[in-house]
């Protein structure tokens, strides 16, 4: 089988499992297994695939035919500068968090060494982007999950950030000690309620304790407020919808100058304030 028909057939049975995108999830894994480029493929559209590639590429085919993220199903995924390991101890990185980190960035871009502490650090994603983008930032990153912290270990190993992510195993602020010029989470937002509408790839694959709860971003930014040097940040992930009414709360807990920004499809996702 040459790559041209390989990408149509997995396509149509990607297409008949669900999933939204086919013709680039197809792409994504016959260039994983090629070790090309999904442009590349172009290129040799009459390439015929060896008996290994073909054994590789319907192994993964199989796996993102019953929903798997495709994420975990390559095993790494792209996070702003960064390529991470992916596998189910961690959400998939998604772009809204991305923005997330362009925020914590934005308010730090003045401060020479900024402490910073990534509440549920899961994968690693967000400290490790800012210590990456941010030279002499130090990040100290927390989770209740000791699964999701060897995973970020994996991948602070992979960035090479000089020593300067430190990763701790608690549940939320409890038993962080020192004092930051930012505090970060993308915690969790989806209602109870909600999860069995998720789709499949998120249901049935992704850690649920990483995603559902309710008043976790409320509780991170009270507790965080002793730990924030004056002038600090609280900079928060929030779920669609719920960004005006985490902005108001903050302001309750005594934050000033709450601001709203949107991702790049023009919803409002991500909430900070400022320590007075």
């Amino acid at each position: 089988m040459n790559a041209a028909a390989a990408l149509d057939q997995a396509a149509e049975e990607l297409a008949r499992a669900g999933v939204d995108t086919p013709e680039v999830d197809a792409k994504w894994l016959l260039a994983h297994v090629l070790d090309v480029s999904r442009s590349g493929l172009g290129a040799a559209p009459s390439r015929e695939l060896s008996t290994e590639e073909e054994r590789s590429f319907r192994s993964l085919l199989e796996r993102r035919v019953r929903r798997e993220p495709l994420a975990y199903v390559l095993g790494e995924w792209g996070f702003r500068r960064l390529t991470l390991a992916l596998d189910p101890r961690a959400l998939v990185p998604r772009p809204e968090t991305e923005t997330v980190v362009e925020r914590c960035l934005a308010v730090l871009a003045d401060v020479v060494q900024p402490r910073v502490l990534d509440v549920g650090v899961g994968s690693g994603a967000i400290a490790l982007a800012i210590a990456d983008e941010h030279p002499s930032a130090h990040v100290v990153g927390v989770d209740s999950s000791e699964a999701a912290l060897a995973l970020a270990e994996e991948n602070r190993n992979r960035t090479g950030v000089d020593g300067r992510v430190r990763l701790v195993h608690g549940d939320l602020l409890e038993g962080v000690e020192g004092r930051f010029d930012l505090v970060v989470s993308n915690p969790p937002y989806v209602g109870a309620d909600e999860w069995e509408r998720l789709q499949p790839e998120i249901r049935l694959y992704e850690p649920r304790a990483a995603l559902v709860g309710t008043g976790v971003a409320e509780a991170i930014a009270r507790d965080a407020r002793p730990l924030l040097v004056s002038g600090g940040r609280i900079v928060l992930e929030a779920g669609d919808g719920q960004a005006a009414e985490l902005a108001a709360t903050i302001e309750e807990l005594g934050y000033v100058e709450a601001t709203i920004t949107r991702d790049l499809t023009g919803r409002e996702r991500v909430v900070d304030g400022r320590q007075p």
